[in-house]
């Protein structure tokens, strides 16, 4: 019964992203530039195995037609761009992917549950949430990048963005809980007897969905622009090829002074690519489900 009406929540939701697919032109162009990336980042399964190897190519070649090895270029170290940028779109998005996983929904949950339960539950979920909110977020992650630096992996990096990342979703879910949970829809599925998870999942999660799903893209957002802030400051996985390290070496290697434009161009143009395309959805998203912004359209 409890999976027939998350399912039933989860078809409505499905169903009122499609009609915003066809009807809004900012989503429809973010999601497609969204798609459009995650392909190019797909590409990453066909780099050939020697795409790592150093001078495997003449150092320094600009972009060229004669193979995809050359379309955008080589490194000073002799390694081809596109295929260093194919496999940094894809450790990029799987390092968000870890955050948004564990941190949006750490905060959905945290926030539902102590709106609804209030009370003891809710002042002690709230102490830690306000612990984690007054810490600098960005300064936390340059610590723990310097301690862990030689044990980084991509889930770890994930895992560690997440810690800066959950606060404010629970403070936010919480609000918008307490503003529903005194409604008459609420109070008579209390008084019918339904439980907390029910209350949660049929009454309380169709409100929250929306504002989960743009949360998540926000997280998206700053993971990615967290992973290449720490990348660029030498602390991510510097072995291994995201948006990030791509610009880090680049730097290193003095590409810009260089002239060579085509290796710190590529991830910075693909960094700005994702933004726009996740601004688009989530100011699409924050039109669709707010009434206010509708009305203005």
């Amino acid at each position: 019964m409890k999976t027939m009406i998350g399912f039933g929540v989860l078809k409505r939701f499905a169903k009122g992203l499609k009609n915003l697919y066809m009807k809004d032109i900012k989503f429809r162009i973010g999601f497609t530039l969204f798609i459009a990336i995650i392909v190019v980042g797909l590409l990453s399964l066909f780099s050939p195995p020697y795409y790592k190897t150093w001078y495997y190519f003449k150092k320094d070649l600009p972009p060229s037609f004669q193979s995809l090895d050359l379309l955008l270029g080589t490194t000073t170290n002799g390694r081809p761009v596109f295929w260093s940028l194919t496999n940094a779109i894809i450790n990029s998005l799987a390092i968000a992917a870890v955050t948004t996983l564990i941190a949006s929904h750490l905060g959905l949950v945290i926030g539902l549950v102590s709106g609804i339960r209030g009370g003891v539950v809710d002042r002690v979920l709230m102490t830690i949430t306000d612990t984690f909110v007054t810490i600098p977020g960005f300064p936390l992650l340059f610590v723990l990048s310097m301690i862990l630096k030689d044990y980084l992996t991509i889930p770890l990096l994930g895992l560690m963005i997440s810690i800066t990342s959950w606060p404010w979703p629970a403070r936010q879910v919480r609000a918008i809980v307490l503003s529903l949970r005194e409604r008459d829809f609420v109070l008579t599925a209390r008084l019918s007897g339904a439980g907390t998870f029910k209350i949660i999942v049929q009454e309380l999660l169709p409100y929250v969905l929306g504002w989960h799903l743009i949360n998540a893209t926000n997280t998206v957002l700053y993971s990615i622009g967290s992973e290449a802030g720490l990348a660029i400051l030498g602390l991510s996985i510097l072995s291994e090829d995201t948006l990030g390290t791509m610009i880090y070496w680049a730097q290193h290697y003095g590409a810009l002074y260089r002239g060579k434009l085509w290796w710190i161009m590529s991830p910075v143009t693909m960094l700005i690519i994702i933004f726009v395309s996740l601004y688009l959805i989530s100011f699409s998203l924050q039109e669709y489900f707010n009434p206010r912004l509708r009305r203005l359209r």
